[in-house]
C-alpha cells in the first residue's frame, strides 16, 4: 500500500487490519472452543446437582464453585480476549488486581460476619429448657 493510499484511507475513517491498539483478535476457531468449553462447564455442574452423583452436598457445592471460576476464566480468555499480549499485558494485570481485591473484600467480609456471629449472638443453653 502506498503512502498516498494510506493517507486517503486514514482520512476516510478506515483503518488497517493491524490498527487495533494492540487488542487481540478472536477467530471462529477460538470462539467455537470457548463456546464448547462454556457448554461443558455448564452441563457438568447441572448434571452433578440434578443426578446427585456425589452424596455430600458440600463437596458438590465446592465442585460447582470451582467449575464456575473456571468458566469465568474461559469467558475472559476466549470472549473478552484477555491475555498477556493484548495491550502489552495491561488488561491481564488489571484483571489480576481486580481478582485480588475482590478476594480480599469477600474474605474480610466473611471473617467479620463470622466473628460477629460467634461473639455477639446470644448463647442458647438448652439444658435450662423444660
Amino acid at each position: 500500500m502506498t503512502t498516498e493510499a494510506r493517507t486517503l484511507e486514514a482520512h476516510a475513517g478506515g483503518h488497517g487490519h493491524d490498527d487495533h491498539g494492540g487488542a487481540a483478535h478472536g477467530s471462529l476457531k477460538s470462539y467455537l472452543i470457548g463456546f464448547g468449553l462454556s457448554v461443558v462447564l455448564t452441563a457438568v455442574p447441572f448434571w452433578l446437582v440434578m443426578s446427585g452423583a456425589i452424596a455430600d452436598k458440600q463437596v458438590t457445592a465446592l465442585i460447582v464453585l470451582v467449575l464456575a471460576a473456571v468458566q469465568i476464566v474461559v469467558h475472559m480468555v476466549y470472549f473478552l480476549h484477555m491475555n498477556t499480549r493484548s495491550e502489552n499485558g495491561w488488561t491481564m494485570m488489571a484483571m489480576i488486581f481486580t481478582v485480588i481485591m475482590v478476594v480480599i473484600a469477600l474474605t474480610g467480609s466473611l471473617w467479620v460476619m463470622h466473628h460477629l456471629n460467634v461473639n455477639m449472638m446470644p448463647i442458647h443453653d438448652m439444658s435450662q429448657m423444660p
